[in-house]
Parts: structure tokens; C-alpha cells; sequence
């Protein structure tokens, strides 16, 4: 695959949630579960013009995945894509009451009008909210329409179901939830009701699930891997990283 992607981290864990895909067409924005302010001053730092934005994309419902979307649509006149679970979800909240959403299937295929080159595969993950999904981007060209780059991008899942293994199959870039270490969550300091919903099959996916899974995910086109959600109690990124890293034989960063 020729690099074509660039994925952007502005925010990832408990504390908020905000990823920026820059694509020959424009930005596509993966949740907004920080303010705008720290979204504007992010992107900046890396260079990133957000009037290029075409597209937000909202996983679920949860507070730190949509903080910053009341003020960011309002900001940006763009298209932003949820369930129909999701949306439902968050028009019943004040804070989103002036969102108009976009709505799309749980397993589906998205197209965004203002980047016709682009496809966006949607699968469901498994947490504790309405109708939670992952993506996958692929950029098309050529007149036979090939994929020529991709991105995976799951998080805030219990288990991968089927159709997100399916999908983020030999993604070029895969950022993938990578939340826990079970030894160390078991002993830390959570209570023992939300150790079992972290552990879940809708809550977060561990260092060592996520690991064992790569097996079925990573391909010959895949060159980089992003743990996504760490837990600053119940892992460290080291760990994580490495954990990771020793499941594929690669280098860790």
C-alpha cells in the first residue's frame, strides 16, 4: 500500500477521546471528547488546518467521546455520522440537543459527499451503550477503484466480534484498544464491580486479548500498530507497547 493516511492522536483514554484522519480529500474527525479549544491548539501543534475538517464520526455515546461535539459542530458545518443508537442516545441530552446527526448502520458502508474517494466500512464493537461501532477507512483510486491505503480504527470494546476482525484486517495503520493488564487490574485499586465491567465482554479490551488477536489482524500490509484507551491504573504504556510488539515480532516505539 503507497502511505496516503495520516492519523492523528489529539486525545485517547478516560480523560477524552479525539483522533484526526488527514486524507488527500480532507480531515475526518474519530469522536470529540475534548474541547475545542484543546482540539484547535492540538492540531496546530501538528500542522494539521482544521478547515479542511469533511466529516465527524462518533463511536458511542459515552462523555469521553462527545464532549466537545456540541461546540465543535457548530464550529465546523460538517456531516456527523453515528447509529442510530448513538444519536438517539445523545439528542436526549441537552449538551447535544443542537447536534444533527447523520445516521448509519452499525455493519454498513459510509459515503462522505465531500470525499468521494474515501470508504468507510462500519462494524459493531461490544461496550456498555446503545449501538457502539468501529471503522475502517480506505482511500480508493485509479479507475479500477483499488484500495491503495487504509486505516482500522476500534476502541471502548469488550471483545472484537467477527465483523471487527473482519474489517480491520490487514489495515495499514491499526489503532486498536489496548486498555488493561489483567494481572495488574485485578490487583489494583478499582472496586470489584468495575474490575468486572472493564473485563467484560462490554467493557475494554486488555494488553493481552488485544495481543493474542493481532494474530488474526496484522497482515502484509499492516505497518504500524497504535494502542488506543490505555488505563493510567491498570497498565503502563511500556507494557502495553510491548506486550503488543512481542505478539507480532516487531520493534516496540
Amino acid at each position: 500500500m503507497n502511505p496516503t493516511f495520516r492519523l492523528h492522536i489529539l486525545a485517547s483514554g478516560s480523560k477524552g477521546n479525539c483522533s484526526l484522519l488527514e486524507t488527500p480529500d480532507g480531515l475526518i474527525m474519530i469522536d470529540c471528547g475534548i474541547s475545542r479549544k484543546e482540539i484547535l491548539c492540538r492540531s496546530k501543534e501538528l500542522n494539521v488546518n482544521l478547515s479542511e475538517l469533511v466529516a465527524i464520526f462518533i463511536t458511542h455515546e459515552h462523555t469521553d467521546h462527545v464532549s466537545g461535539l456540541s461546540v465543535v459542530s457548530k464550529t465546523f458545518d460538517v456531516p456527523v455520522f453515528a447509529t442510530t443508537g448513538t444519536a438517539g442516545a445523545l439528542s436526549r441530552r441537552s449538551s447535544c440537543s443542537n447536534v444533527t446527526f447523520t445516521l448509519v448502520d452499525q455493519t454498513g458502508s459510509v459515503h462522505i459527499d465531500a470525499a468521494p474517494d474515501i470508504e468507510v466500512s462500519t462494524f459493531p464493537t461490544s461496550h456498555d451503550v446503545c449501538e457502539p461501532m468501529g471503522m475502517r477507512f480506505d482511500y480508493l483510486a485509479g479507475p479500477d477503484r483499488r484500495i491503495v491505503d487504509s486505516v482500522g480504527y476500534c476502541t471502548d470494546t469488550g471483545i472484537l466480534t467477527p465483523e471487527a476482525l473482519e474489517y480491520l484486517s490487514d489495515v495499514r495503520i491499526l489503532a486498536i484498544e489496548s486498555n488493561h493488564n489483567e494481572q495488574m487490574l485485578l490487583t489494583g485499586p478499582y472496586p470489584y464491580v468495575l474490575k468486572q465491567r472493564v473485563h467484560g465482554d462490554s467493557g475494554h479490551l486488555s494488553n493481552e486479548y488485544t495481543a493474542q488477536a493481532l494474530s488474526q489482524i496484522v497482515g502484509p500490509n499492516t505497518r504500524c500498530v497504535v494502542g488506543m484507551h490505555l488505563s493510567h491504573e491498570n497498565t503502563r504504556p511500556s507494557v502495553a507497547v510491548r506486550t503488543l510488539a512481542e505478539a507480532v515480532g516487531a520493534q516496540p516505539l
